[in-house]
């Protein structure tokens, strides 16, 4: 078992990349009044390349060999910092049975292998700790788990992934292409090389994934979660969207009903004057409604080094209390381990309000042929706004806004609109995320 050596606690790192190297100097060189008096030390840094120079971070600390972390006797916290989904999960698991805390961000792990991986940790008594696999700096899960314990939760919605927020508030903002403001986020670091993790809602599904384990001990598997990415968004859908009073949001949205939960993650339309609408750039943001609280409300920065590397340092420095407190957490994770995969509720039954962009032919008998349709299927037109026309093509854009319909509706009415002669193309179906009021407004 690990153990406290000349009074320090020891840290081991997996990974030294961006988020690894600046966890590495905060514990090499604290500046918290907290970490000074926490008394830990940094043992050994896992990296590929042992002769990289690493500013901060002295070469003598650097191993390319995961055992000198997890077998190492004086080791008691492990701060896996690689990413992935493996070698990462085997280096978690590995850690917690051999009696160490582990602290991560890695919430592709966590979403597909959480209960493992709290088994383990409850089998062996040691913590299992992951603030900042969700919303960055914000401390969600704190919240969620210890704040609003006595809470029966019945909705999370949340922007949790700031690489699509601030892509989505540049095309707005700017008027820019997806495919331009997807550039300006990777030079500015805001997304990798390979956004599809971020573009195409994956990202944001592994965090809702965990966020509705911990509200209401539910596993649910990654690949249950509906999902629709950003990647379909035209600057023309952020600019009608606004003229109708909504701003273009992806949303991750968990709701408990009587029979189960709902979960899902796709862009929406949220009225302009709700706080969420002015969620921008890469701020994150997450709505609890709980029983006693009502609802609630964090917001912070949800991407970059920073804010991770606080989530992070704030988990490492809470284990460290606790094992100079003499303090067990196994029980902490007890509840979560039992946690069951069942009653997630499909999307057929989903009713929201629609909005519908279509590219439709510039004649008469036009839209008695789409209103047909849309009765045919038993939903209600709101309204019907023709926009940009194209004379050389001879179409014009026509949004259509439905009143609440459920998502079959809706889908079998898209399929027959597509096969109307009269409709060149239909370009984007986004849901309405509709507010209630809050009581005394």
């Amino acid at each position: 078992m690990p153990r406290v050596a000349n009074g320090s606690i020891g840290v081991g790192l997996l990974g030294a990349g961006v988020v690894g190297s600046e966890v590495a100097r905060a514990l090499l060189r604290p500046t918290s009044p907290h970490f000074k008096a926490a008394g830990l030390a940094l043992r050994r840094v896992l990296v590929r390349d042992v002769h990289r120079k690493r500013t901060g971070i002295a070469s003598g600390l650097f191993t390319n060999d995961a055992e000198d972390v997890l077998a190492d006797r004086e080791t008691m916290i492990v701060v896996e910092a690689i990413g992935g989904e493996e070698p990462a999960r085997s280096y978690i698991s590995s850690a917690l049975s051999a009696g160490k805390h582990v602290v991560t961000a890695n919430k592709e792990v966590l979403a597909k292998h959480g209960d493992e991986l709290t088994r383990t940790a409850t089998a062996n008594g040691v913590d299992l700790s992951y603030e900042a696999s969700v919303g960055g700096g914000i401390p969600v899960l704190a919240v969620l788990k210890d704040s609003l314990g006595g809470n029966r939760i019945d909705t999370i919605r949340a922007i949790i992934n700031g690489t699509t927020n601030y892509i989505l508030t540049s095309m707005d903002d700017t008027s820019a292409s997806f495919d331009t403001s997807l550039l300006e986020a990777q030079r500015l670091g805001f997304a990798e090389s390979d956004p599809t993790a971020d573009v195409g809602g994956y990202d944001a599904v592994y965090k809702l994934a965990i966020l509705a384990r911990l509200a209401w001990g539910r596993s649910l598997p990654p690949d249950t979660i509906y999902r629709e990415g950003i990647e379909g968004i035209e600057s023309k859908d952020l600019r009608y969207a606004r003229e109708l009073g909504f701003r273009v949001k992806l949303m991750a949205m968990a709701t408990e009903q009587p029979e189960g939960l709902r979960c899902r993650v796709h862009p929406a339309l949220v009225p302009a004057d709700v706080p969420m609408a002015s969620v921008n750039g890469v701020l994150n943001a997450v709505e609890f409604n709980g029983d006693r609280v009502g609802p609630l409300w964090l917001q912070g920065r949800g991407a970059g080094s920073g804010p991770t590397t606080s989530a992070v340092l704030g988990d490492v420095l809470r284990i460290a209390r606790g094992i100079k407190a003499g303090w067990s957490p196994a029980n902490a994770n007890a509840e979560i381990a039992a946690a069951e995969s069942n009653c997630l509720l499909s999307m057929d039954e989903l009713e929201v309000r629609y909005y519908v962009r279509l590219s439709a032919l510039d004649r008469s008998g036009v839209l008695a042929k789409i209103a047909t349709v849309f009765g045919e299927t038993q939903i209600s037109i709101a309204s019907v706004i023709q926009k940009d026309l194209d004379g050389t093509r001879g179409v014009a854009d026509l949004v259509v806004m439905t009143h609440p319909a459920k998502e079959r509706d809706m889908q079998t009415a898209v399929s027959r609109l597509r096969d109307l002669d009269v409709v060149s193309s239909l370009d984007n179906l986004i849901r309405v995320e509709d507010y209630e009021p809050l009581p005394g407004s």
